[in-house]
């Protein structure tokens, strides 16, 4: 564990600028487009919906561990995290800052997708913010996602974390394109219960995704945990290449193949190797990260 001198705060309870506060070197923030700018939404107000002066996410730059890097932080509480035109704007031009200045970036996701109500904005931003990472990663800039937020990473979002070099993740974190209401809605309950909060983490929940090797490190739910969660990120690069592509769908077959016809969870588990499946939910993150470690899937980025 890194030395900090920041309590060890739930990551799930605190706010997006508490967790940068935390993530970062003590006093080494700096932030772009901050609330007194008044950078908000132009099309809230006409649905009569409040405002929000950063419009949900805090940009900027800082240091970790005394190297200087670029860090988004997208708040959970406003309008579930989701991205709007201009909190797309924002998170599109820090990503294009770090691929010009050679700067990693660390992106701590909260959000469940798209605002209904700028839809044709924020889907314009999804896809320009994966490019943008794209070409960042290509230039030779890491790009960490760190996932435990209250309104978990999805919908546009999962798809922007799917482009990062590495995600880190904590047992309340879920990473899904579809969250469990959108799947119910559209296919029922009989086909996902969005209410059975133990099948949605079984699920989409950190555990799992960590088992699956969906994402690539596993944090404990404290800010100075996703802190050494980034910097062990950023000490090891990975490149984007062809054959790095060629590996992720290879490996996304083969789990289509091994998985497909699972329906829950414990029985991915199961398969995995695990012999009481029914045990990991409650089991605490040093055991179950020693667990997981002998069965896990090798990651190849592939999410």
């Amino acid at each position: 564990m890194s030395q900090h001198s920041t309590p060890a705060l739930s990551w799930y309870e605190s706010t997006a600028r508490q967790r940068i506060e935390g993530l970062l070197d003590a006093r080494s923030f700096v932030e772009f487009i901050g609330p007194e700018q008044r950078k908000m939404s132009p099309h809230l107000p006409m649905f009569d919906l409040p405002e929000s002066f950063d419009d949900g996410i805090v940009i900027g730059r800082g240091k970790l561990e005394g190297k200087e890097i670029f860090v988004a932080a997208q708040e959970g509480k406003f309008m579930g995290g989701a991205f709007g035109e201009v909190h797309g704007a924002k998170l599109l031009g820090l990503v294009q800052a770090a691929e010009r200045h050679k700067r990693d970036l660390v992106i701590c996701f909260d959000t469940g997708g798209v605002r209904l109500q700028e839809a044709n904005a924020g889907e314009v931003a999804i896809a320009e913010i994966m490019r943008a990472i794209v070409h960042a990663r290509l230039a030779g800039v890491q790009v960490v996602g760190l996932l435990g937020g209250r309104a978990g990473c999805y919908g546009g979002g999962s798809l922007i974390a799917g482009c990062c070099s590495a995600l880190a993740i904590s047992e309340h974190g879920r990473l899904s394109v579809s969250g469990p209401e959108v799947i119910e809605t559209n296919h029922g309950v009989e086909e996902f219960d969005s209410k059975d909060r133990a099948f949605v983490w079984r699920t989409m929940g950190g555990k799992h995704r960590y088992l699956i090797g969906a994402v690539d490190g596993y944090a404990e739910d404290a800010i100075p945990a996703f802190r050494d969660a980034a910097i062990s990120a950023l000490g090891a690069p990975t490149a984007l290449t062809l054959d790095t592509l060629r590996s992720e769908q290879a490996r996304l077959e083969q789990r289509l193949k091994r998985f497909g016809a699972l329906t829950d969870g414990t029985q991915v588990w199961k398969a995995l190797g695990i012999d009481d499946p029914q045990a990991i939910p409650s089991l605490p993150t040093d055991e179950f990260v020693a667990l997981a470690n002998g069965v896990r899937e090798n990651t190849h980025g592939a999410r």
